[in-house]
């Protein structure tokens, strides 16, 4: 399939680079727009719409250094982004109307191997949720 726009779901830490690498290969591959999106859960859900901090830079939705974090993984990416969407709540229960109103077609996330993913899974929450093909990256 010719993916047009991939949606990347980040978390605030390193491993999130190794998504990041992936998606840029395969939107280079294909001329693709690429979006990422984070959703800050550890507080519940403080705003329900998502905000777009590519389109409004000045927005800083979350503290100093989760922003400064997401600058961070902006510039690291190397390709420019259509979108780089942030929420709080949860990003399964946020999945199908994002999907929906910006038109992805593939969602790329990745899944830790230890003992708590295997307990409790993120990825297999977005799977659920997802009507859209999911490229499930493995985090070692």
């Amino acid at each position: 399939m010719n993916y047009q726009n991939i949606l990347v779901a980040i978390e605030l830490t390193e491993e999130s680079k190794q998504l990041i690498d992936r998606a840029v290969s395969m939107a280079k591959l294909t001329k693709a727009n690429l979006s990422f999106v984070h959703i800050d859960g550890t507080h519940g859900e403080i705003y329900p719409e998502l905000i777009d901090i590519q389109s409004d830079p000045k927005s800083r939705p979350l503290n100093e250094p989760s922003n400064n974090l997401l600058e961070m993984f902006r510039e690291y990416a190397d390709y420019p982004l259509h979108q780089f969407l942030i929420g709080t709540g949860d990003l399964g229960d946020k999945l199908e109307n994002t999907i929906n109103d910006n038109g992805f077609d593939l969602l790329i996330c990745g899944h830790h191997h230890d003992f708590w993913s295997q307990i409790v899974s993120y990825s297999r929450h977005l799977i659920n949720k997802s009507s859209i093909d999911i490229l499930v990256i493995p985090i070692k």
